[in-house]
């Protein structure tokens, strides 16, 4: 929104700002399959407008972003009565990432050979833990928050996306704040989330039940997401030997399944494969040497990207 103007006939200064807007819109939804649809729509109506209209636009990122904003508080205010549709609990969409780990070290890459246009910049403000507390806001605060505290956009711009002053922008984006500082502990190392979930990991594929607990915090959540598609528990799973059994019962009824380290939204993770196939993929939280929060997502219809990498 504070891009330099670009002439509205240029199209290259109109899809650069596809990744921008993919990034945008996947943090404000928790779905890539919902972020793209954002992107399309934004361009669909970018190119419904007449070259006169085209032209009478300054900076075209600018609006740009204010159109995916809008959709997406749309589609934010529709959300509360899809999720009480919806079956179970629901877990925002896990993304894949090249990132593998290399003779047990976190963080070396491969080369991706993907478009860079078409992914989703991962860090901090797109880990699971992040994503579920923005779940928990409101749409406007998620919006105010997202745009100014992640993207740096000024208020008075942001205000122009949610339809409300700089000011009431600015206690939106603050009320959201508190909801972050209050929903997180300070983040561990990538090192010892790594451990961890390696030794959740080696635990898990020996049925070890105490390894398993010794491994969790006592009032550690875990959070199952099937969708009504398979099965998965329909509530969290609270505490730690609670969770060790629960995953340990789950494999042995399900033989067969090959457990792999993996980067989720680019934090170490798990994901589950059955004759190659990507079933479930876990996403952990970490605090104070132990792990406090797991959510595995089953729904097929959110594993596509794990598929198809």
């Amino acid at each position: 929104m504070t891009t330099p103007s670009e002439p509205a006939d240029d199209l290259s200064a109109v899809t650069r700002e596809r990744r921008q807007l993919l990034n945008l819109a996947y943090r404000l939804l928790g779905s890539l399959a919902e972020a793209e649809d954002v992107v399309q729509e934004t361009y669909a109506r970018w190119y419904a407008l007449s070259p006169r209209q085209r032209d009478g636009i300054d900076s075209p990122a600018a609006w740009l972003t204010t159109v995916a904003g809008r959709v997406c508080l749309d589609l934010l205010g529709s959300a509360r009565a899809r999720r009480e549709r919806y079956v179970g609990e629901w877990v925002p969409e896990p993304l894949p990432s090249r990132t593998e780990w290399i003779s047990g070290r976190w963080g070396d890459s491969t080369a991706d050979p993907a478009d860079p246009a078409d992914r989703v910049t991962l860090d901090e403000s797109v880990s699971m833990a992040f994503l579920v507390v923005l779940e928990s806001m409101t749409p406007a605060e998620r919006v105010a928050f997202v745009l100014h505290d992640v993207f740096r956009y000024p208020f008075a711009e942001v205000a122009e996306i949610v339809g409300r002053t700089p000011a009431a922008c600015r206690q939106l984006a603050s009320s959201a704040r508190r909801r972050v500082r209050a929903a997180r502990p300070p983040a561990a190392p990538a090192a010892e989330r790594a451990d961890l979930v390696r030794a959740f990991r080696r635990a898990w594929e020996a049925k070890d039940i105490d390894g398993l607990v010794g491994l969790l915090a006592p009032d550690a959540t875990a959070t199952g997401d099937g969708g009504g598609l398979v099965t998965a528990a329909l509530h969290p799973v609270e505490g730690a030997e609670q969770i060790a059994r629960f995953f340990v019962d789950r494999s042995r009824a399900v033989p067969g399944v090959t457990i792999l380290e993996c980067a989720v939204n680019g934090q170490p993770g798990l994901m589950a494969q059955k004759d190659g196939v990507t079933v479930s993929v876990l996403a952990f939280d970490v605090a104070d040497g132990r792990i406090t929060r797991i959510w595995a997502v089953l729904n097929p219809d959110k594993l596509r990207p794990w598929r198809a990498a």
